[in-house]
């Protein structure tokens, strides 16, 4: 099989692995003797909201909301779906979360809190706390993305500037609460899924100041206020690990980025490959895991190995924007792999993101071939400029090698494969 559609359906099968549509009805629960309220915010949320409808036991309550990202919807009958922005926040979404929070109020203790919970919420699910307002959250969240931030980081300021994350939606809940959630970050921890909506927060008002002032991020007066004001104890905490609230609520991972590995080995296995699964928890800035992983490709190339071997991994990395190229986290370790490996023969890499957009782009991720950098250079693209611009997404438009799938539907971070052959 070529080896660049081989990498594509090695992406595919990862994919398939937290397809809600499968992987969500076995957790289901029974229905409560009241209401059943679903909700939900990711860009899971409408495929998980629709196996949710799909599975619920015939003739019993079934009523509730979910967000996700514009062009992620799916059409349901007893669960809206509201699109709303993404990586940004906007105001379909303060909508969203608004309406959520005031049916979530209205349940008592005969009822169920069904929370579906995916990648992408944390922007979704956006509902400002009093006094910061959405223009304030929207400054601040652009300005947290080209940071540098870890997601943890950045979730740790959201939860800080809302009215419903970092553990509140539970706490404005008087009914038990189960909350499924498909995971993107690494670790699977809830509290860092979207936020932790239902998750009791370890981090505090000090923690977010911090997290700004290390990355050096000019928030806007409302935000650095609302902050200190409640390092001051002039605003309530988010509810702790220990909150009695939470003998209530489970939070129950059911997909994670370390399913989605095994698929891909099991992929890979079934064709004679071997594979080096690297871990599903690598981080860092996208240039040095390229840096990394260059140095283990070229190792195993020159072990000359009878069969070909795939460096399977998972995690999120980060970029530091410092250009006004256009890309994600995942062409720009592409085009960093590329210019290190310097088309080294019989090296093929693919990097995408299970959501099926890398960044801002309508990509989910790019191929990278042993002839990637000859190629644009005919074309007259320069890949080390294009990368120092951040702009890996125009080296790998030039050469065609972009990944497109559209919504995935489902989101359990970034796939990584390095196939040396």
């Amino acid at each position: 099989m070529d080896p660049k559609e081989l990498l594509i359906q090695s992406f595919h099968a990862a994919v398939a692995a937290a397809d809600p549509l499968k992987i969500l009805p076995p957790h289901l629960p029974a229905a409560p003797s009241g209401r059943t309220l679903v909700i939900g915010a990711g860009k899971a949320g409408a495929s998980m909201a629709l196996a949710a409808e799909r599975h619920w036991p015939a003739g019993t309550s079934l009523e509730g909301v979910v967000i996700t990202r514009h062009g992620h919807g799916l059409p349901t009958e007893r669960i809206e779906v509201i699109e709303a922005g993404h990586p940004v926040p906007d105001e379909a979404g303060e909508a969203g979360a608004r309406e959520i929070l005031r049916r979530v109020k209205s349940l008592g203790p005969d009822d169920l809190l069904l929370a579906l919970i995916s990648g992408g919420g944390s922007a979704l699910l956006s509902l400002p706390a009093e006094g910061v307002g959405m223009d304030a959250l929207k400054a601040t969240t652009k300005e947290l993305l080209s940071s540098g931030a870890r997601i943890e980081e950045i979730n740790t300021v959201r939860k800080h500037l809302s009215a419903i994350q970092g553990g509140r939606l539970a706490g404005a809940c008087r009914a038990p609460v189960l909350a499924l959630i498909i995971s993107d970050v690494t670790g699977d921890d809830p509290t860092h899924i979207a936020s932790g909506p239902c998750a009791p927060d370890p981090t505090t008002y000090a923690d977010a100041l911090a997290v700004l002032e290390r990355y050096g991020v000019r928030a806007v007066p409302a935000v650095v206020q609302h902050l200190r004001r409640g390092m001051q104890g002039e605003i309530p905490e988010t509810p702790k690990p220990g909150d009695p609230l939470f003998s209530r609520v489970e939070n129950r991972v059911i997909a994670t980025a370390r399913l989605a590995l095994s698929a891909a080995e099991n992929f890979f296995h079934d064709r004679g490959i071997h594979t080096r699964n690297l871990g599903d928890r690598i981080t860092g800035e996208a240039r040095e895991v390229a840096s990394a992983q260059e140095a283990l490709a070229r190792q195993l190339a020159r072990q000359a190995a009878p069969r070909p071997v795939a460096i399977v991994s998972g995690g999120e990395c980060t970029v530091t924007v410092r250009g006004r190229g256009r890309g994600g986290r995942c062409t720009e370790f592409l085009l960093s792999l590329g210019i290190g490996l310097d088309g080294l023969p019989n090296v093929h890499a693919i990097a995408c993101d299970t959501d099926g957009i890398d960044g801002s782009e309508n990509n989910a991720g790019a191929v990278l071939l042993p002839d990637s950098l000859s190629r644009a250079a005919k074309r007259g693209a320069d890949a080390r400029k294009l990368l120092a611009d951040n702009d890996a997404y125009g080296f790998f438009s030039a050469v065609g090698d972009l990944v497109v799938t559209g919504p995935t539907r489902t989101n359990i971070n970034d796939y990584r494969a390095i196939l040396v052959a």
